[in-house]
């Protein structure tokens, strides 16, 4: 005979336990997954470090050089609205597409640079000039200008710097989410995704109102936002006395983590706070600030790396490469904001390097590919054809002075002083031990351009036996030339090697050109 041991009945109090406690555990476990895909999210991203040059700023950042400091990545500025055309993109207001290329060989560098490895992300707006969404009003247009300079770059990284009264126009805020929206969609369908950042300005209390603003218009737009860059600079009143300028970055770092969050999940997207970290970059302005009582100098620096680094920040930028030296002696008001040094005594070290420490991801475009031990190919040098290359094939044989460009192996080289029979990529262990300069590589679809010839008899040849006055103009192995002051028997020789003592100028294509305007004058 079996027996039959009846079931404990649960009392209400008890079933009402079991059942907070069941929820408890059911809770933790969305937590504990939760917190799982946030930091699996978090470390599939990858931090990078990419200074902001300058672009039009004389004389031009060499961000191209592989001996700069500016790492793998830089972030050139700014694209705005040409003043002529509402809709036509410009640098600063000045240079268009080929003019940027003609006065800044900005194409050329840009190759080099990424030839070399690096890469370069594109940034429009700025505090000075128009965005193009504040002036270009047509949406379809404002999608062929942003197009039209991702591709004549060939970039995968945008950056938007709205700030001043580009910020403060909502109309063209909605604007530019929308457009932005459009095209990122549309790099998408063809598989070449758009890595976009929005950087605004910010206080140690987060990010204004507007600059909220300008986030959930992206969001409500769809636009999937690599990230959101704070400029933590120029605090102005709304940073205390007592505090520093690394308190004031952190705490602005914290309050913007804060407001991510919230307008994420106004936009219906649940992001743990780790990947909030990495969708956050920090942009401080190297040395002397805007504001003269603000100077972040390196120990700032220090720490804000440190910091960032803690976190999981995604992204560390800084304004601006060109400003990371020390000033010469003859800068004399430090408290005078400069667009070439900082304003302090780096005693050496850069704030590139500081700051960049630990950050060594891309924007988007690097390489998860495994490397291999195989070996591979040995490349062939480059047959340079005259009938595609910009400038003159170098020849041993040709003389050649300072500004004379030539194309050597698939590459532009620029003459640094007269010189002859020296190869152009020879590779010396020091830039000073030769007379080239490299620019870049020639680019595709290049065709040469038109020699500037001085014709026989436009100037009368040099004679060792004619007294030459100031302003007086010769021919001289296939140069003009003019005299600087009054001579007899001094050869334009030396001034062809570049010698300053010489009696005489070489006059450059555009001197020459606008001799032969002028006629003989």
């Amino acid at each position: 005979m079996s027996k039959h041991f009846p079931g404990r009945r649960l009392s209400v109090p008890r079933l009402a336990l079991v059942v907070l406690l069941a929820a408890a555990l059911v809770g933790a476990s969305f937590v504990g997954w939760g917190r799982f895909t946030d930091q699996r999210a978090a470390a599939d991203g990858q931090s990078w470090f990419a200074g902001y040059v300058d672009a039009t700023a004389t004389p031009f950042y060499e961000f191209e050089t592989p001996a700069t400091e500016a790492g793998g990545s830089v972030v050139l500025s700014f694209i705005v609205a040409d003043p002529e055309d509402p809709c036509k993109p410009s640098w600063g207001g000045y240079y268009g597409f080929d003019e940027a290329a003609s006065t800044m060989d900005l194409d050329r560098r840009i190759a080099r640079f990424t030839q070399e490895g690096g890469e370069v992300a594109i940034s429009f707006g700025g505090l000075l000039n128009d965005e193009l969404a504040t002036s270009c009003t047509d949406v379809d247009e404002l999608v062929s200008a942003y197009r039209s300079v991702i591709e004549r770059y060939d970039v995968s990284t945008v950056d938007f710097d709205i700030e001043g009264e580009n910020l403060k126009d909502i109309v063209a805020g909605k604007r530019r989410a929308e457009a932005v929206a459009r095209l990122q969609k549309d790099f998408r369908d063809d598989d070449k995704p758009l890595n976009v950042w929005l950087t605004l300005p910010v206080a140690p209390t987060g990010l204004t109102g507007d600059g909220t603003t300008a986030v959930g218009q992206f969001l409500d737009s769809s636009v999937d936002l690599a990230g959101v860059n704070i400029m933590t600079m120029d605090y102005g009143a709304s940073r205390a006395e007592s505090m520093s300028m690394f308190e004031a970055s952190k705490q602005a770092a914290v309050s913007t983590h804060r407001q991510l969050g919230i307008l994420y999940e106004r936009a219906g997207i649940d992001l743990g706070p780790q990947t909030l970290w990495r969708k956050l970059g920090i942009t401080p302005m190297i040395g002397q600030n805007d504001v003269v009582a603000e100077v972040f100098d390196l120990d700032a620096a220090e720490k804000l790396n440190a910091f960032a680094l803690e976190m999981g920040v995604g992204r560390m930028s800084m304004w601006s490469l060109n400003r990371d030296a020390t000033c010469s002696a003859n800068y004399p008001d430090l408290s005078v904001v400069s667009d070439s040094c900082s304003g302090i005594d780096q005693q050496g070290r850069s704030f590139a390097t500081v700051l960049g420490n630990g950050f060594s991801g891309r924007g988007l475009t690097l390489s998860t590919a495994p490397t291999t031990s195989e070996p591979t190919a040995t490349a062939t040098a480059v047959v340079d054809d005259p009938e595609t290359s910009p400038y003159p094939v170098w020849f041993e044989e040709a003389t050649y002075v300072e500004g004379d460009r030539v194309v050597w192996h698939g590459n532009v080289y620029e003459a640094k002083w007269w010189a002859k029979e020296a190869v152009p990529d020879n590779p010396v262990l020091k830039a000073d031990e030769t007379p080239w300069q490299l620019i870049g590589p020639v680019l595709p679809g290049e065709t040469p351009l038109p020699e500037v010839t001085v014709p026989a008899g436009t100037f009368p040849d040099w004679d060792a036996d004619t007294v030459y006055t100031k302003g007086s103009k010769v021919l001289f192995d296939g140069h003009a030339f003019e005299a600087k002051w009054w001579s007899r028997a001094d050869s334009p020789q030396a001034a062809l090697q570049g010698a300053d003592s010489s009696a005489w100028n070489m006059l450059d294509d555009e001197d020459v050109l606008q001799q032969l305007e002028d006629g003989k004058d």
